[in-house]
Parts: structure tokens; sequence; C-alpha cells
């Protein structure tokens, strides 16, 4: 059996541990051996597990590496995720649900598969079931990244709330974000990106058992430093983790580039 990959670099910042990994094959590796761990503990003790996982280009590795872990027992997992562009439908190239149900749920066949619909008929109605359907039970574990812009989902910085009231909501999304969704190559042009979402809001996202942030990329080293080295401030949302003491998170060399340490 292969030894799991070493991080070149652990600290904390404030509360939050922080792992910093060689590449991102190996970053991806120990976030996945991480995240099965508390799937797995969580099924062995409450006889299921529930889950909050991130979507986009950053999250591919991990994911990749999550689906092919032994010993989870998918049955009695119960997935949701954390936005989705207002309208969009799942069929769309760019919808997260997509991304999902391709990458994720079906290959692992979970036993609940929830969505946020961004097209839903009444979508502020669609919003308060999910909502409902989050509170039913603790979540276990919430899976996430910073986005260019620092965001976590799509809180960017003109709409974080560190005490949002708010389970879900809906969002006007910020021009770097927008940027960042076309040079991912999710859309051709600004104008083809949709300028609302539907979104976890950051409160929601942080209160579950664990959180395992994956933030690979030389894109992300900007967000990474802000995140870690500024002020704790919606100036930079991912900043907001560094009080989340249940929360890892995991850089490769590229991301923490330009750290002072």
């Amino acid at each position: 059996m292969a030894m799991p990959p070493s991080p070149a670099q652990s600290f904390h910042a404030d509360q939050l541990p922080v792992r910093i990994f060689a590449t991102i094959p190996e970053l991806a590796a120990a976030a996945a051996d991480d995240a099965a761990a508390i799937l797995i503990a969580a099924i062995a003790a409450r006889g299921r597990a529930r889950a909050i996982i991130a979507t986009g280009n950053s999250q591919d590795q991990f994911l990749g590496q999550l689906v092919q872990r032994p010993g989870i027992d998918w049955s009695k997992v119960e997935l949701f995720h954390m936005d989705e562009y207002l309208g969009m439908p799942i069929t769309h190239p760019a919808s997260f649900r997509g991304y999902l149900k391709q990458r994720v749920f079906d290959r692992v066949h979970p036993g609940a598969a929830h969505y946020v619909e961004g097209d839903a008929l009444e979508p502020l109605k669609a919003m308060r079931d999910y909502a409902a359907q989050l509170a039913a039970a603790p979540v276990d574990l919430c899976c996430l990244g910073i986005g260019e812009n620092g965001h976590l989902a799509f809180n960017d910085p003109p709409v974080a709330d560190f005490s949002d009231p708010e389970v879900i909501k809906l969002v006007k999304l910020d021009e770097k974000c927008r940027r960042q969704q076309v040079g991912e190559g999710h859309f051709p042009n600004l104008d083809a990106v949709p300028a609302y979402a539907i979104t976890l809001t950051i409160p929601t996202l942080c209160q579950v058992g664990r959180m395992i942030a994956v933030v690979p990329e030389k894109r992300k080293a900007e967000a990474v430093k802000a995140s870690l080295e500024g002020p704790i401030s919606t100036a930079c949302p991912g900043s907001f983790l560094r009080r989340q003491a249940h929360a890892t998170l995991y850089l490769d060399a590229d991301s923490s580039s330009l750290l002072a340490r």
C-alpha cells in the first residue's frame, strides 16, 4: 500500500491548519484521504454521512481521487453542492450541477444527491426547500475552494457576510469572479457569464463538522496570500477560514508561492 503524501510544509494561520504540498497530485491525494476518513468515520458513528462539495477546475484532481477512495459506502452518503448560476439548466456545459453529476454523483451513486436548481420555475421556493433539506441533520464535511477574488462559493467580496442570517441566497456576481469563469474556459466571453447566481452563505459552509479547502494553481496565489496574510475581512472572504479550527487548507507550491513564510 502506497504511503500517503507528506506536506512539504505545515503551519497554522491563526486557527487554520495549512498544509503545502509540492504538486497538485500530492495535494489532491492527501485531501482525498482526509475527506474519505471523515466520511467513513461519520458512517461508522451514525450510519450515514452528509457532505457539501465544491465544483470548478481547481477541484478536478481532488474529486477524481475522492471517488476512487476505498472504504466509503456511498449508499450511506448524502451529498449537496454550494452554488449554481441563476437560470442555468443542468445540461449547460458550465452548470455546476452538470459537473457534479458527471464527475461525482453518476460515478459513486450516493444515497441522496441534492441540487441547487438554478433554472427552477420558482427559484425562491427551490432555495427554501434546499435550505430545509440541508438543515434536516448535521453536515459532516464541506469541501470547498477559494476563488481568484477570494470568494467562498459565490460569496464574492461585495456580497460576503460572515454573519449572514440566510442559509442560501441570490447574489450578483462581481466582474473578477465572472472573468475567472471565462478564464477557466466555461464561457466564450464576459457577456456570456450569468450576472446572478444562487449560493450557500459563508456561515452555512462553516457550520459543519469538518472543512477541507483545496486551493491549487498559480492563479490562486494572490487570493491565498490575502486569505492568510491580509486582514480577516469580507474584502477577501477566504480570510474567514483563519477563524475555522475545524478546517484544513491544502495548497501546492504554486498557490503558496507568494506567502512570506
